[in-house]
């Protein structure tokens, strides 16, 4: 019985990645929580559900010609081997995963928050930016691999941010950049980054195998009928109410 309440949860994440682009990690890792998963499983299983459920977009952004592959590069080289210095952290640095569950705790609190900042005002990010940012490119090649470097540890500890908040990051930092750009680069980093954060997660022993298989079975044919509703349902509606759930989801995790 349990398995269908898994399949309904990756069903849930499925359509809200359909219909806002966002919210696979950030709504998920929640929801298993909410299950009873303890925390570490609950990170890792999620990074590899986001790898494999966000693939298909990587596909179609490609075929769009929407993604800025450079970009995806200079961010990969900062947020990749971030991810992997984490991971031998976590591995070498405590002796169980209960011994750094609190970091986790407090990074996925925070980092919830911020997703939600990143989706309610994404559109003021970007008319800023648009006005006050304006780096030479020899300057945004250096800043880019230290903004994924950033995304690295923050995914990696709490599975969430790859999405909404590397959207911001190119928003500020590229504002130029046409927005079908923004987000099939952005999906095309997130893959490798939650692809990698995964198995270091499951070299750790942090992933469930058969959950991750119940959340692919609900969610790979959810996010098709989440892309198709989202020309129904204004996304106006949507992203201030996915925002103020993160945001309040964060806080409890910060601070209660």
């Amino acid at each position: 019985m349990d398995v269908l309440f898994y399949i309904a949860a990756g069903a849930v994440v499925g359509l809200a990645v359909g219909i806002t682009g966002v919210g696979g990690g950030s709504v998920m890792t929640p929801l298993l929580l909410a299950f009873g998963f303890p925390l570490h499983i609950a990170v890792g299983t999620d990074l590899l559900f986001a790898a494999i459920t966000k693939t298909g977009g990587v596909v179609v952004h490609t075929a769009q010609k929407s993604v800025r592959w450079d970009l995806v590069l200079l961010l990969g080289a900062g947020s990749l081997p971030a991810t992997a210095l984490t991971i031998v952290l976590l591995r070498h640095g405590f002796e169980s995963p209960d011994d750094y569950a609190a970091i986790i705790t407090t990074t996925l609190g925070l980092t919830l928050i911020l997703t939600s900042a990143a989706i309610l005002f994404r559109r003021r990010l970007a008319e800023f930016a648009a006005r006050h940012v304006n780096l030479p490119p020899r300057r945004l090649a250096l800043v880019t691999p230290l903004l994924g470097a950033v995304l690295g540890v923050l995914v990696t500890l709490s599975s969430v941010g790859a999405g909404a908040i590397a959207t911001a990051l190119l928003l500020i930092f590229y504002p130029r950049l046409k927005s079908l750009n923004v987000i099939g680069t952005d999906i095309a980093h997130a893959v490798p980054l939650t692809l990698c954060a995964g198995l270091g997660h499951l070299y750790l022993g942090n992933v469930d195998l058969m959950l991750l298989l119940a959340l692919l079975a609900g969610s790979l044919p959810a996010v098709s009928v989440g892309a198709r509703l989202a020309k129904v349902i204004p996304e106006r509606v949507l992203r201030p109410m996915l925002a103020t759930t993160l945001c309040g989801v964060g806080i409890k995790f910060v601070f209660f």
